[in-house]
C-alpha cells in the first residue's frame, strides 16, 4: 500500500537511483556471464575429456588387435592341421584320426613369385578325391568379410547340410585372412576365423550355427568389423564361451598359419572351393546357384 505522506525524491535522487539500480543490472549480467562462461569451458572440457577417452580406447584396441601373433599355436582337436572343420551329418564335426598339436607358420615354405592361376600340390593341404563310396570332399576357402563368401553361403547352406545328411558328402570350412586389410586396421578376418575355431574347440555342435551367425551379421569391407565382445556375445546366445580364447589370442597362430599355407599353395581369392580336388567355377554372377549340380556331377562319376 502506497502512502500519500511519503515525501517525493528528487531529481538528483532519482538520477542516482536509476543508476544504482543500473549498476546492480550490470554487476548482475556479468556474473550470470561468467556464469555461463565457466559452464562453457567445463562443457568444453568434459567433451574433450571424452573425446580423448574415445581416441585413446581405439587406439589401445587397435594395438591389442595388431601385437604380434606367436608362429606356433594349438590346433583344436576337433580341426585339422589345415586349418579346418570338417562337417559330416546333422552339422557334426568330424574330428580328424590324429590331434593336429600345434602347428607353425615358420615350417611353411616360401610364396609364389608369379602370380598363381591355380591351386597346386593338394596332397600337400589335404585335398583329394575320397575312395568310391565314400562321401566327397568339399574344400571351402573363406575370409568372413567376403562378401562373395556370404553370396555363395545364403545360397548354398541348405545343399551342404542336405548332401552332408545325406551322406553323400562332408564339407569343411578353412577360414582365411586375406581381407585382414580391408577392416580399418582391427584385423577382423583373423579375430571371426580364430572365434570360430574357439567355438569349435569349445562347442562344436554349435560351430555351423556360428558360422552362420557370422555371415549373418557379415560387416563391411574397409570397415572396423565386429568387435570381440560382439564376436563373444554370438557364441553365448548359442551356448558357448569363447572368452579366454579370444581374449588370450589361443587360435590367431592357426588362422595365421592356414591363410600362409594357402598362399603357400597358390590360393588366388575367396571363396575357393575344391570338389574332391576339383575346383568349382562359380562365381557372384550366377548366385553360385550352379554348386549343387557341380557337386552331383563328381558324385555321380565317382560312383560309375
Amino acid at each position: 500500500m502506497s502512502s500519500q505522506n511519503q515525501p517525493k525524491m528528487t531529481k538528483a535522487e532519482r538520477t542516482a537511483a536509476a543508476r544504482e539500480q543500473a549498476r546492480l543490472i550490470r554487476e548482475a549480467a556479468a556474473k550470470k556471464q561468467k556464469r555461463n562462461g565457466w559452464l562453457i569451458r567445463g562443457g568444453v572440457l568434459v567433451a574433450v575429456v571424452a573425446i580423448i577417452a574415445v581416441v585413446a580406447l581405439i587406439v589401445v584396441t587397435n594395438m591389442q588387435n595388431n601385437a604380434p601373433i606367436a608362429d606356433k599355436g594349438p590346433v583344436p582337436a576337433n580341426m585339422n592341421t589345415y586349418g579346418g572343420a570338417v562337417i559330416g551329418k546333422d552339422g557334426k564335426l568330424i574330428p580328424p584320426a590324429q590331434a593336429a598339436g600345434d602347428v607353425d607358420k615358420t615350417t611353411i615354405s616360401a610364396l609364389p613369385t608369379a602370380a598363381p592361376t591355380a591351386m597346386t600340390d593338394l596332397s600337400g593341404i589335404g585335398v583329394a578325391a575320397t575312395a568310391k563310396g565314400k562321401p566327397v570332399q568339399v574344400v571351402i576357402y573363406l575370409d568372413f568379410m567376403c562378401p562373395f563368401c556370404n553370396d555363395f553361403e545364403k545360397t548354398n547352406s541348405t545343399v551342404l547340410k542336405d548332401l552332408a545328411n545325406a551322406g553323400s558328402i562332408t564339407y569343411e570350412y578353412r577360414p582365411i585372412t586375406i581381407l585382414d586389410s580391408s577392416s580399418a586396421g582391427t584385423n577382423y578376418s583373423s579375430r571371426a576365423a580364430a572365434a570360430a575355431a574357439a567355438v569349435a574347440a569349445t562347442a562344436p555342435d554349435k560351430y555351423v550355427d556360428f558360422v552362420g551367425k557370422l555371415y549373418e551379421n557379415q560387416p563391411q569391407e574397409n570397415s572396423t568389423g565386429l568387435t570381440n565382445d560382439q564376436l563373444k556375445q554370438f557364441a553365448k546366445d548359442l551356448g558357448a564361451n569363447i572368452d579366454s580364447a579370444v581374449d588370450s589370442r589361443t587360435y590367431r597362430p592357426l588362422v595365421a598359419y592356414t591363410n600362409q599355407l594357402a598362399l603357400a599353395h597358390g590360393l588366388k581369392g575367396t571363396p575357393t572351393i575344391l570338389v574332391d580336388g576339383q575346383t568349382y567355377q562359380g562365381t557372384s554372377q550366377t548366385n553360385y546357384s550352379d554348386f549343387k549340380d557341380f557337386v552331383q556331377s563328381v558324385i555321380t562319376a565317382k560312383n560309375k
